[in-house]
């Protein structure tokens, strides 16, 4: 399988960076969007102004939990009208609905299950609509 550089849109931008990291891992822009999309934990990126996002590369049920070997992330920045947009929680609606545009920086995989660090509080998500 022949790895396709992924394009610019009016909605998401990619940096080269994130292009080299999915080749790398053997990831899909398509992938990476539907993380982005519907992310099964969100937290602060390590970097200033950032999102970081994660989906399990696969689920199984095991006596009643769900649980996962892999991890699929991207770390990804709102920007709105060509500046960084000063929120740095992920506002899916948001996007949406005003002229915001996804910068995504970077994306991988972690083997095994990731501690969780810095988690963006449930009571702000609900009050965002998230």
């Amino acid at each position: 399988m022949q790895f396709k550089i992924p394009k610019n849109t009016e909605k998401y931008e990619w940096t080269q960076h994130a292009a080299f990291k999915m080749k790398q891992y053997g990831l899909t822009a398509q992938r990476i969007l539907r993380v982005v999309k519907n992310p099964q934990r969100t937290e602060e990126g390590i970097v200033k102004n950032t999102i970081a996002v994660m989906q399990p590369a696969s689920l199984r049920t095991k006596d009643g939990k769900r649980v996962w070997s892999q991890e699929i992330w991207a770390m990804y920045q709102l920007r709105s009208r060509g500046a960084i947009s000063k929120s740095q929680f992920p506002i899916s609606k948001k996007i949406q609905n005003q002229k915001s545009k996804i910068r995504l920086i970077s994306a991988w995989r972690y083997p095994g299950v990731s501690p969780k660090r810095d988690p963006i509080p449930e009571d702000i998500l609900r009050e965002l609509g998230l």
